[in-house]
């Protein structure tokens, strides 16, 4: 009866800790979220570091990495203000575009049991959908988000200089904690294998990604679509959130095929296109590139963005990946049944199970 106790009470405190740990990063997201992106980036960014270091001091070249994340900063929010506000302006007319189509296909709803009766439900027995559009102010809303944006930009900007300038004496540090010589080498294998994964995960990503952006530039390009360049850069973005990024991208395709031409057929173009792309991407160039070493399970994956989109959005969905990475590296390590060996001193190894 003792035994059964203790293993009740100790089942019950992981759960609130559990609780009170998801409930700290909930209400910490505005610090914690910029300060682990920032962290995210850095191990992308170590290769770059490592090389500069070898002609010039660490925080030297912290401060470089951060120069040139604030100039594609800068270069990001250039490029797109222009294109981005001229479609915002037009999403009312992409909405009326939508709702003419669906009711031009009233016909095929119907058959569709109940939908009719409840369309007519909403829109107060009428068998017109009519939409309200609130007369909110854009200005206004920028100058409202203006502030929190450029005080997390500046976190994400000061964590990621003093993460590259201090990384070797924090992780020297971590090591010095350690008390016997498996531990210590179980620990230096932990680090170069979380920093290994990210890195090398993180810039094939980013090369793919940039291979697809460009590709639905020319896409878009070829078929008509204004401001091509616009939907590469939306795609290279939104593709570092496996899953949902895609379909986001998808669905603003379609709105910008509503937008821009009126027969069913063609309203299609771009969504079809950037869907032929992204499946090349996802099924052939990603699994030559990256698939045949580091193999995670597409669950796993599905419940680590799931989880971190709950529980910090967008921001999350880009680190769901590199924390499962990070975690796989530690597990990898801490159930290790043999101790680490020399192969700490060789190029790091790639994860194969799932």
């Amino acid at each position: 009866m003792d035994a059964s106790l203790q293993s009740v009470s100790r089942i019950a405190l992981i759960v609130v800790g559990l609780v009170v740990a998801l409930t700290a990063l909930d209400q910490a997201q505005a610090l914690v979220a910029p300060v682990c992106l920032a962290i995210i980036t850095g191990l992308m960014a170590s290769p770059v570091a490592s090389a500069l270091e070898r002609y010039i001091s660490p925080s030297l070249s912290a401060g470089i990495v951060v120069i040139l994340f604030l100039t594609l900063i800068g270069s990001a929010i250039t490029l797109f203000s222009l294109p981005l506000s001229i479609w915002m302006d037009r999403l009312p007319e992409i909405w009326r575009e939508l709702q003419r189509h669906l009711l031009d296909w009233q016909t095929v709803f119907e058959t569709l049991g109940g939908v009719q009766e409840q369309i007519r439900a909403i829109s107060g027995g009428k068998a017109q959908m009519t939409v309200d559009i609130a007369d909110t102010s854009t200005v206004e809303d920028i100058a409202t988000l203006a502030p929190a944006l450029a005080a997390q930009i500046l976190l994400f900007l000061a964590s990621l200089y003093f993460f590259m300038a201090t990384r070797h004496t924090l992780r020297q540090s971590i090591l010095s904690l350690c008390f016997s010589r498996h531990a210590r080498l179980r620990t230096a294998r932990m680090f170069r294998d979380a920093e290994w994964f990210v890195s090398r995960y993180l810039l094939s990503i980013t090369v793919i990604n940039a291979g697809l952006g460009v590709a639905t530039a020319a896409a878009m390009w070829l078929i008509g679509v204004p401001q091509p360049y616009l939907w590469g850069m939306l795609a290279f973005l939104l593709n570092y959130i496996v899953y949902i990024g895609p379909a986001v991208m998808a669905g603003i395709l379609l709105g910008v095929g509503l937008a821009t031409w009126d027969t069913p057929p063609a309203i299609f173009f771009p969504m079809a296109a950037y869907l032929t792309l992204n499946m090349i991407e996802a099924q052939f160039v990603t699994p030559q590139v990256i698939g045949r070493s580091m193999t995670l399970s597409p669950f796993l994956v599905f419940l680590s963005l799931a989880f971190w989109i709950w529980l910090w959005g967008p921001v999350g969905g880009l680190l769901a990946v590199p924390f499962l990475l990070i975690g796989y590296a530690v597990m990898r390590n801490s159930l290790m049944m043999k101790p680490a060996t020399s192969r700490v001193q060789r190029g790091a190894p790639t994860p194969t199970g799932n």
